[in-house]
């Protein structure tokens, strides 16, 4: 059973900064796409980065320059790195991942709080 742990999130001032990890474990051939989305309270899931499996990376307009998103192939694990954090990056992030050799495809994190105080 395919499982993608998340860690990181937690409660900072606005300016600070956080990291975020989402580690893929279980059975399957290989991890391509990952991505990092985010819910804020009673909003839609947004998306706000993601990597290829050759490293080439997107962001949404409003995290461009703050945040960066890596991985680790060897570790079949993505990183979101946040800084300059604002309270409207608040909100519930989940990872996002599409593998192969597993019994789905697109498969996802249980979410981690991330909380910018003003």
């Amino acid at each position: 059973q395919v499982q993608l742990v998340e860690s990181g999130g937690g409660l900072v001032q606005a300016g600070g900064s956080l990291r975020l990890s989402c580690a893929a474990s279980g059975k399957f051939y290989r991890v391509n796409d990952m991505g990092w989305y985010r819910q804020a309270s009673g909003n839609q899931r947004d998306l706000v980065a993601t990597i290829s499996t050759n490293n080439v990376t997107t962001y949404a307009d409003s995290v461009k320059g703050r945040f960066t998103i890596s991985r680790d192939h060897a570790k079949n694990t993505v990183y979101l790195r946040m800084n300059g954090l604002k309270p409207e990056d608040t909100g519930v992030y989940y990872c996002n991942a599409k593998i192969v050799g597993a019994e789905g495809y697109y498969y996802w994190g249980q979410g981690t709080q991330v909380t910018v105080s003003s």
